[in-house]
């Protein structure tokens, strides 16, 4: 469960990154999709250690 926490939280923020990042252009996508999907995988197992683990 932990696991699929963490791939949705990567997934929702790596998909907003790459949104923002592509208004700019396609390395900026790929350099915001990146470091979104990153946070958003950090933030979502801790949040699933804090809360139900």
């Amino acid at each position: 469960m932990r696991w699929l926490c963490g791939m949705l939280g990567a997934t929702v923020l790596g998909g907003i990154g790459w949104a923002l990042g592509a208004r700019v252009g396609l390395e900026t996508a790929v350099i915001l999709g990146a470091a979104g999907s990153g946070l958003g995988l950090y933030w979502a197992r801790r949040w699933f250690d804090d809360w139900l683990g």
